[in-house]
């Protein structure tokens, strides 16, 4: 087993466990982006909110798609894998 393996072996305790917190209480931690934003721009006065409110945005979306587990590829219902879908039209020619 390689190394990368291993990591992931040991590390997917954890995730599951983030994920469910982030499900659990997720609109606290996307509360409290918000609030700290707010602070951080009050006290730059205003010179980067542009940045933070990227940083804010991102870091939502973040916790979105683990609390959620959607993403590209990923099937709404149950987390996992799309199936692969099929080209539209008729089959090439041979």
């Amino acid at each position: 087993m390689g190394l990368k393996d291993n990591m992931k072996a040991k590390l997917g305790p954890a995730r599951d466990k983030v994920t469910d917190l982030a499900r659990q209480h997720g609109e606290k931690v996307q509360h409290g982006l918000d609030k700290a934003a707010k602070v951080v721009d009050e006290r730059t006065k205003g010179r980067y909110s542009e940045r933070i409110h990227a940083g804010t945005d991102k870091a939502k979306d973040a916790m979105d798609r683990l609390a959620h587990k959607e993403g590209p590829g990923r099937d709404t219902a149950t987390g996992g894998p799309t199936a692969p879908t099929r080209p539209e039209g008729p089959p090439p020619a041979s």
